[in-house]
């Protein structure tokens, strides 16, 4: 290798270009004088270079350029898409995993190009554009970009121009560094003369790149909360992992077969007396939990008398959601659709990956048939896990969001449970009772973290025999969701038309694990599999205010909540729920780590219970397969979507 430097005057006249415009960026977007400086000065040194090359050896160059390259392109990546204090956030591991992903495209672009050169310039260009293309979508909806997303790239484009695009001084820099690397491999004319040797060499570095990043990442999980994919697993690794978790595998019992025996089983809905069809009202409040589920509580005074007070015309009790201390909306697809996370990747999200206007099937298909208007209200961000595309999709015929609430009076920073229930009232005021309505309120109040201070709340709740400021913080957040529900219920108990209320915690919340080893004597970990389903109880009431049934539910789960609510209603079961219900009487509780096994007499992994539990599981999976999955032969019987891409408020 030899290498020679000659500054010409194109080389100063193209310095001088990058120089005016290292000097606007400084004055438009807010790079550093740092970065204006020594944009132009490395431009001109690499500029000014010519490498020759010992063609013996060009294949080693070539595998420094790729490493160097892919190195350099990860950085630059995580750089573009994370502010400063997270960027630390990233493991050396999962950053090595990263630069993997950055190899793989280096060596594709290297088997399909056999330019060393070129094909750096191109694939550092694939990765950044990539990475920009979240970066956009990141301000666009609040989460990043996943492979189920690339099905919806046309609806993201039509409502692009609604956006107001802004270049900050971070992507500036990621631009003028891709410049200067750009500069410096168009020097890399290298060129393998043994072309079919050096794409099987690339092939061969392609494929263990892959068995490592797939033997590494066996349990590693997709993460989908805003920016948490980039910070935790690196923003290359996390959307590979989306890839992976988008192939669901057909179920090994899963035959048309099997689904045609089931229609003609299910296939026509059990009718209820409908002479006065009450309205439904759903509320899916944010953390709410019985933190003595776990273990020995003692308060100061009780945390939530009113929910614990409730008997007449009540089912109640406590039901197992499959999340723990984030990940919402899996309990809310759980509930809306009747599916279950156990079925799907550990991580997953079906809001962000899944759901989409051909599968989107979901109890209100059967509230639509039966003439309601579907209502779903949350007070916050309407992009918050793509809620605001995933809505009309399932059918909400309304939706309304932080800015329709009022939030002159928030409890810490978030809208207060009493707030949102003053807008269910109102809407329901505002059908004076001409309109069926079903209304869905999911709460933001309760949500985490709670070890900072606040001059708008107070934490009066506390633990007598165990004590820390998160907990105390928490119970009293829940003592004030109890006041609201109370102020809820009270109100519709003196109206004159029939109303339901499913009340339910989407989640336990996610306290300092000290506090769990106190409570429970281990912690969070070292637990049996029935400990560890303690932790994912959450309360639920359904309440009517008119005659129904009282009793109380030792353990459900978040999927069969939707059956209860329709039974109390006296509303008709559509054949899924049908087919649910059955299955509740085998498998009376379910989440995504095991079920309760009533021939064991305890909870079970899936695969560990009787052959009769199994099999029923195994039809449950199949169906919920059919209905998410299986474009072409989708069940008409079970999954007749309205299609309702309804009007937003």
């Amino acid at each position: 290798m030899r290498v020679q430097i000659e500054v010409t005057k194109r080389n100063l006249a193209a310095t001088a270009a990058v120089a005016v415009l290292s000097a606007l960026a400084h004055k438009i977007c807010g790079i550093s004088v740092g970065n204006m400086v020594l944009f132009p000065v490395v431009f001109l040194a690499a500029s000014s270079l010519d490498i020759i090359w010992n063609e013996k050896y060009g294949w080693l160059f070539s595998a420094a350029a790729f490493v160097f390259g892919s190195v350099f392109s990860t950085w630059l990546v995580q750089y573009l898409l994370l502010a400063e204090d997270l960027r630390s956030r990233i493991s050396q591991q999962m950053f090595l995993l990263n630069i993997c992903c950055s190899l793989c495209i280096y060596l594709l672009a290297q088997i399909c190009i056999n330019h060393t050169g070129i094909a750096c310039m191109a694939s550092h260009t694939v990765i950044l554009a990539f990475a920009g293309v979240n970066y956009f979508v990141y301000q666009f909806r609040g989460n990043e970009l996943l492979f189920g997303d690339i099905k919806s790239a046309l609806t993201g484009l039509s409502v692009a121009s609604n956006y107001h695009f802004s270049v900050p001084a971070q992507a500036v820099n990621a631009i003028f560094a891709s410049v200067l690397f750009f500069t410096g491999v168009v020097k890399l004319r290298i060129r393998s003369k043994e072309t079919l040797v050096m794409r099987l060499f690339c092939l061969s570095a392609f494929a263990l790149s892959v068995m490592y990043i797939t033997d590494q990442t066996k349990n590693t999980l997709t993460e989908t909360w805003e920016q948490k994919g980039t910070y935790q697993n690196g923003f290359l690794l996390n959307f590979a992992l989306s890839v992976r978790d988008s192939f669901i595998q057909k179920p090994d019992a899963y035959s048309e077969t099997l689904i045609g025996r089931l229609e003609t089983e299910y296939g026509s809905s059990h009718a209820y007396e409908e002479e006065d069809s009450p309205t439904v009202i759903v509320i899916m409040n944010e953390s709410f939990a019985d933190l003595s589920v776990a273990g020995d509580l003692w308060t100061n005074e009780p945390v939530m008398p009113f929910v614990e007070s409730l008997k007449e015309n009540t089912v109640k009790g406590y039901a197992l959601a499959s999340v723990y201390g984030a990940k919402t909306p899996n309990s809310e697809w759980e509930f809306l659709t009747g599916n279950s996370m156990g079925f799907l990747p550990a991580g997953s999200v079906p809001y962000q990956q899944y759901v989409e206007e051909e599968n989107a099937y979901s109890v209100l298909d059967a509230f639509h048939k039966q003439g309601y208007t579907c209502v779903a209200m949350h007070p916050y961000y309407d992009t918050g896990w793509s809620r605001d595309a995933v809505y009309p999709q399932l059918g909400f015929d309304e939706t309304y969001f932080l800015d329709d609430f009022d939030q002159s009076s928030l409890m810490r920073s978030y809208v207060s449970d009493t707030v949102m229930y003053d807008k269910l009232i109102e809407r329901y005021e505002a059908a004076k009772g001409k309109e069926k309505l079903f209304l869905m309120g999911v709460t933001m109040q309760n949500h985490g973290g709670y070890l900072d201070t606040y001059e708008n709340f107070t934490s009066d709740v506390y633990g007598v025999n165990i004590r820390y400021p998160d907990v105390n913080q928490y119970l009293s957040l829940i003592r004030q969701s109890d006041l609201a529900i109370q102020k809820l219920i009270d109100y519709f108990s003196q109206v004159d038309k029939p109303v339901a209320v499913c009340f339910f915690g989407d989640h336990q919340p996610s306290l300092n694990q000290a506090f769990y080893r106190k409570l429970n004597g281990r912690g969070l970990s070292g637990l049996t599999l029935s400990q560890l389903m303690d932790l994912y109880k959450v309360p639920f009431f359904i309440w009517t205010n008119y005659e129904s049934e009282s009793r109380v539910v030792e353990c459900t789960s978040l999927n069969f909540l939707s059956i209860m609510l329709l039974e109390q209603a006296n509303l008709a079961l559509p054949p899924y729920h049908l087919f649910l219900d059955d299955l509740m009487e085998e498998v009376p509780a379910m989440n995504a780590r095991g079920y309760y096994s009533k021939s064991r007499g305890r909870f079970v992994h899936y695969g560990e219970g009787d052959v009769k539990e199994e099999a029923w599981i195994k039809q449950y999976e199949c169906l919920q397969y059919n209905g998410l999955f299986d474009d072409k032969k989708r069940s008409p019987v079970f999954f007749e979507h309205t299609g309702h891409s309804a009007g937003q408020k």
